[in-house]
């Protein structure tokens, strides 16, 4: 079970002849049909997604404030486990999505998602992913107005995977790009960083802190829009998910062709996220979140930057951490808490495997 608005919300499905997911939910028979209804449908409820056609018919001139310019994105969803503090794979495919638009500048407004479920998944377990995804797109203004689901063999899925894709409304005048980052912007972090992918090795290790590491999984889409309407110019605007804040740094330089000097004591890490990354061997800056970005401006407006973000995060504390100069392009230090300095590159390879 699932709570939401305020109550309980019973899985639709009827558990006493299907308690888990079985081959024919995938098959596209009867048994298919009322799970998208019955489910589906009744979860994530809106004018798009009931048209009942193989795809969704979208009027963006309902919205003519966006001039015209849409954004798209997909990605997907194969964290394990499920569910972990602070957050669902279900919550998180959603905001992950609506963030990639919103990283962007453009409001999020529609989803798909496409469902890849294992044979033998409980019902009760996919219809809490379901719910949590329906109160994450209510969170994040979106609706989800059309999908797929399909099953696959017992022992081959982890359970379920979740693909989304999105379309927002880009904002007149906004521009976005790495290719706008030039020498003397600020560097800006919404918040702390760490938590998501710290909440979902503690799960999944097993270890047990004074305090709890919840994940940051939130929806952005507030933030950056209170920046638009401050009248910040945005440069550019990047999500720290897989690969962490570095890897996000790091691509914007190589991306503009700028360096970018990062101060480490103005990046806020939890005392225990900092405990659990120190305990298992990761370096904070690399470890992926799902509710922080760092963004571009020009250096004049930072302060006005911050005042316009503090008010939309609420527990988070944005920072300028850094600056963006003109030698040695491609380059990202940092500066350390004792005054040194080393060079921060991307990993290899993958330093925190499925955590997202």
């Amino acid at each position: 079970m699932s709570e939401r608005s305020g109550g309980w919300s019973v899985c639709p499905i009827p558990i006493s002849r299907y308690p888990r997911v079985v081959m024919a939910h995938g098959g596209g028979g009867r048994i298919m049909a009322r799970l998208i209804s019955d489910m589906f449908r009744a979860a994530f409820d809106n004018a798009e997604l009931n048209q009942g056609h193989d795809g969704a018919v979208l009027d963006v001139s309902a919205h003519a404030a966006s001039g015209g310019r849409i954004a798209m994105t997909t990605d997907s969803y194969v964290v394990r486990p499920l569910r972990f503090p602070g957050s669902t794979i279900g919550a998180m495919a959603v905001n992950g999505t609506a963030n990639d638009l919103a990283m962007c500048c453009a409001e999020p407004r529609w989803l798909t998602t496409g469902f890849i479920l294992e044979e033998g998944l409980a019902m009760e377990t996919l219809w809490e992913m379901v719910c949590s995804m329906a109160d994450a797109a209510a969170l994040a203004g979106v609706h989800i107005v059309t999908g797929d689901t399909k099953v696959v063999e017992h022992g081959r899925g982890d359970g379920m995977y979740i693909n989304t894709a999105g379309v927002g409304l880009v904002r007149p005048g906004a521009d976005c790009r790495a290719q706008r980052v030039e020498p003397g912007d600020a560097v800006i972090l919404s918040g702390d960083v760490g938590r998501h992918g710290m909440a979902v090795m503690t799960v999944r290790e097993g270890l047990e802190f004074e305090a709890e590491i919840t994940s940051d999984c939130a929806p952005v889409w507030p933030t950056v829009r209170a920046m638009l309407e401050a009248g910040i110019d945005i440069h550019c605007l990047r999500d720290a998910t897989r690969g962490g804040l570095a890897s996000a740094v790091v691509e914007i330089a190589e991306a503009s062709g700028t360096s970018i000097h990062l101060t480490e004591s103005a990046i806020e890490v939890q005392p225990q996220v900092a405990a659990a990354c120190e305990l298992l061997g990761f370096d904070p800056i690399y470890v992926a979140n799902e509710g922080r970005f760092v963004a571009f401006v020009p250096s004049r407006q930072a302060d006005a930057a911050l005042e316009a973000m503090a008010d939309t995060l609420p527990g988070a504390r944005p920072s300028v951490i850094g600056r963006v100069e003109a030698s040695d392009p491609g380059m990202v230090a940092l500066r350390s808490v004792i005054g040194g300095e080393r060079i921060v590159d991307m990993l290899s390879g993958e330093q925190l495997p499925r955590i997202c």
